[in-house]
């Protein structure tokens, strides 16, 4: 934690302001310090709710150190626990499976069952014997975490401080009310992962803005240009770029993907991509969404976690098919395109002289209000 003074200069009008030092991006101790003080008491995405499509399915994740277990109870019930036994500490699940009706500690044998109730303590008041006066089963459940599953991406809040979802972020949600209807998982065709050599928030600051249109995807800056883009900053909580010449995907014969129903007339041709603070990035088109989770794995390394989603009356088609596999290979190339930029910027991170650098007023105001919002985290 600083003082206010340490994070003036980053808080301050754009015009003025200075970016977040180098040790934000390369310090192991600052990053352990912004775990604590950013990741745990906010709304971090972790997984999407496809990961576990039937009920009894179970995925244990590694997030930031903690071992979780990410279990779907029933078919619209999804609980996330910490993926240890009650008993010795036992790490319950190492690999994603299908558990049915229960889950059993691979030590000695006590039984969870999928909404985390301890059902099972074999021999726990000597042999045969399964129970005992000093243990209470109704107390030693698993440890549950606080989520929230928004568009498919399960978010959870670590440290229970934050609002309610729905309130913490209700303006995006607003924002975007056009959307929240059924959405589809794409698939086969429909995900993939990239390996950044980079501290997590250099892949933030990247995808906030526009400026680096031209240059880093000119065949992009060809059907929506850099002065087609309008900057996302009417929040505290989010920012992002818009475009107002979003052109929809199609193949030879003029097949495209199925709009989702309802959509105001303003996404005809409108598209969006913000960043939800901390670590979850997302853009809306009149036919897709994708999402994107950054997990931290170290000061300098993140994994980004892509997923595309479609209108839940998409049908599958061959030719439906075939525009998700250049749906996807379009964005991939894009994603792609990104890398050398922010595993770039981590490099220059060790200039002994950088100073956070000096953000333009014009196109840097989304990345700004992003790094605002890390200094008042750390306040």
């Amino acid at each position: 934690m600083s003082n206010n003074n340490s994070f003036s200069s980053i808080t301050d009008n754009i015009e003025y302001a200075s970016g977040l030092e180098n040790k934000h991006y390369i310090s192991k101790q600052q990053f352990k310090s912004e775990k604590n003080t950013i990741m745990f008491q906010n709304w971090c995405g972790v997984s999407f709710a496809k990961d576990i499509p039937e009920i009894g399915d179970v995925k244990p994740i590694n997030f930031l150190g903690l071992p979780l277990l990410i279990i779907r109870e029933s078919d619209d019930v999804i609980n996330v626990f910490e993926n240890t036994c009650r008993h010795r500490g036992m790490q319950l699940v190492d690999s994603s499976q299908h558990a049915k009706k229960s889950i059993r500690c691979p030590y000695h044998n006590w039984c969870y069952a999928l909404d985390g109730a301890l059902i099972a303590t074999p021999h726990i008041g000597g042999v045969g014997k399964h129970t005992h006066n000093n243990v209470n089963p109704k107390s030693l459940g698993l440890n549950k975490i606080r989520s929230y599953i928004w568009h498919d991406i399960i978010f959870i809040n670590i440290s229970e401080t934050a609002n309610d979802f729905n309130e913490h972020h209700a303006q995006l949600i607003d924002r975007w009310r056009d959307f929240e209807k059924p959405i589809k998982f794409g698939g086969e065709n429909a995900s993939f992962s990239i390996t950044l050599q980079a501290n997590w928030k250099l892949a933030v600051e990247n995808y906030c803005e526009s400026y680096h249109l031209p240059n880093i995807h000119p065949d992009l800056n060809k059907t929506s240009k850099l002065e087609d883009h309008y900057d996302i900053v009417d929040s505290d909580l989010y920012s992002g770029q818009g475009s107002y010449k979003y052109h929809q995907l199609s193949d030879d014969k003029d097949n495209v993907f199925p709009e989702f129903s309802g959509l105001n007339d303003k996404w005809r041709l409108r598209s969006e991509y913000i960043a939800i603070y901390p670590n979850v990035l997302m853009g809306v088109h009149r036919d897709h969404i994708f999402s994107i989770i950054l997990e931290p794995l170290s000061v300098t390394e993140t994994k980004e976690n892509i997923a595309f989603y479609y209108a839940e009356e998409l049908e599958p088609t061959e030719q439906i098919d075939e525009l998700k596999k250049k749906n996807l290979s379009f964005w991939k190339k894009i994603f792609k395109e990104d890398i050398h930029v922010v595993e770039g910027m981590q490099k220059g991170r060790y200039g002994k002289k950088f100073d956070g650098g000096k953000f333009s007023p014009a196109m840097d105001r989304a990345t700004h209000n992003f790094h605002a919002w890390i200094a008042k985290q750390l306040i």
